[in-house]
């Protein structure tokens, strides 16, 4: 069983920073991917990055140099460091994670993150 536990949401200014954090709970692996969907009213979720176990990262094209994804594998803990934040950034960021083995997916229960002056 695997539970995510995020934190870090936020009212930001545009142009300003936030960084996330989601952390997996009562499970360990070996072989997994992890990363951060977002998700506005109405609409489907929508990749922002992932990273796997290896250190191997994937970006949206509209996030590329803005966001930084990192893992900190001894704690199981992804992080999403997001810079120069717009009003369109704005959404709920879930965290999920991949079990490689079985390749079962978990989500997190989702960070509001808005941006706004």
């Amino acid at each position: 069983q695997v539970q995510l536990v995020e934190s870090g949401r936020g009212l930001v200014q545009p142009g300003g920073s936030l960084r996330l954090s989601c952390a997996v709970s009562r499970s360990i692996f070996r072989l997994y991917t992890m990363g951060w969907y977002r998700q506005a009213p109405g609409k489907q979720h929508d990749l922002v990055a992932t990273i796997t176990n290896g250190g191997g990262t994937k970006y949206a094209d509209s996030v590329k140099g803005r966001f930084t994804i990192s893992l900190d594998n001894a704690k199981m803990t992804v992080y999403l460091q997001m810079n120069s934040l717009k009003p369109e950034d704005t959404a709920v960021y879930l965290c999920y994670f991949r079990n490689v083995w079985d390749g079962n997916d978990y989500w997190g229960q989702g960070t509001q993150v808005t941006v706004s002056s």
